[in-house]
């Protein structure tokens, strides 16, 4: 399969118009389109057709029962997918869509369950890029997508990360440019009383819980190590909660306790490492940058700048990738507001290998 890379011109939209509807029509036959949105690139075929919904698991290599995602461009559109959408549900789709914060509802039977990995549920969110706006519009369907990446890598932020992942394997990619957020959207599950985060993000549980009043975390999202998981029955429902993702190629090992400590014993494993002959990356913030001395030495930016970190992570995990390092080294970061999100992606890529020093 050939895959076309289409740019689009973010300040005038509709003049790649004729794109944009030539993508649509793909996914209305049953084709794959990767396009930008505010959080990471995604995977997108119509969420109605199981066909679709099949490929787009086999182009990722993902596990058939990791649920997918519905994209919509109309709050109308909710009720094609969605049932018993709760007061405290409109309410989050009021203040925070379009946006990047996904709800899990009861899906309707129209959708399939090669959509929703098996499950009776559905996670719904419209997203706020303009040209993911448009592209969903023009298909004029649901579009069930995942993150556009290999299962297990880290998410794609650039065009050019998806084309290393899926050229060949997919119809389109629409070049949008660098996404906004560069992390996954918020997951919430709106089928129980209380709602629960099944994913931190952008929507943290306080922005939440000052629109509809408590909100309870997952204990997946807060494991910090595969036991607290619950074993490998664990039914995953939503994205990312069971396997593991975002991963680089590298070994990643994360360290957590204060600034001194830790970059002495990421000074002292580096050093071993390439007297080994291993090659070595370093994940570390602008306030610590100048305690290293070995190996592939990348800030993500200010402590005090988490929107940044998040825009930077999975940009640099590609970078040690293009390296070609064996191991990640990498500091451990707050684990409140949007760190939490920071955290629960680094703990996956790391295989919840976190040692404290």
């Amino acid at each position: 399969m050939k895959t076309v890379i289409k740019k689009v011109d973010l300040k005038n939209i509709e003049a790649c118009k004729d794109d944009l509807d030539e993508a649509g029509r793909i996914i209305r036959e049953g084709g794959l389109v990767a396009f930008p949105t505010e959080t990471v690139y995604g995977l997108g075929g119509n969420a109605f057709d199981k066909c679709a919904s099949s490929k787009i698991y086999n182009a990722k290599g993902r596990p058939s029962d990791n649920p997918l995602i519905v994209h919509i461009a109309d709050f109308k559109d909710i009720e094609k997918v969605a049932e018993d959408i709760s007061t405290k549900a409109k309410k989050i789709m009021e203040r925070f869509w379009p946006g990047p914060v996904t709800l899990i509802f009861k899906k309707k039977k129209e959708v399939p369950y090669e959509t929703t990995g098996g499950l009776d549920t559905v996670a719904v969110r419209m997203p706020s890029h303009p040209v993911a706006m448009r592209f969903i519009k023009s298909a004029g369907v649901p579009i069930a997508a995942p993150s556009a990446n290999t299962s297990g890598r880290p998410s794609p932020t650039t065009a050019q990360h998806v084309a290393e992942d899926m050229n060949g394997k997919i119809d389109m990619i629409i070049d949008g440019g660098q996404v906004d957020i560069g992390l996954e959207s918020t997951i919430v599950d709106m089928t129980d009383k209380v709602p629960v985060i099944l994913r931190p993000g952008y929507i943290t549980k306080e922005m939440l819980e000052r629109e509809i009043g408590k909100v309870e975390v997952d204990r997946v999202v807060l494991a910090k190590s595969k036991k607290e998981l619950g074993g490998d029955n664990y039914v995953p429902k939503a994205p990312g909660m069971k396997y593991r993702h975002y991963a680089p190629k590298a070994e990643l090992i994360m360290f957590q306790g204060n600034d001194e400590k830790v970059a002495a014993e990421i000074n002292k494993r580096s050093y071993e490492s390439i007297r080994q002959g291993k090659a070595v990356g370093i994940i570390c913030t602008d306030e610590t940058r100048s305690l290293y001395r070995y190996g592939v030495v990348i800030s993500v930016g200010s402590r005090e700048d988490e929107k940044t970190i998040a825009h930077n992570l999975y940009g640099v995990l590609r970078d040690f990738d293009m390296e070609n390092v064996d191991y990640i080294y990498s500091e451990a970061f707050y684990d409140t507001g949007l760190g939490q999100a920071i955290m629960n992606r680094l703990i996956k890529a790391a295989g919840y290998h976190v040692e404290k020093v």
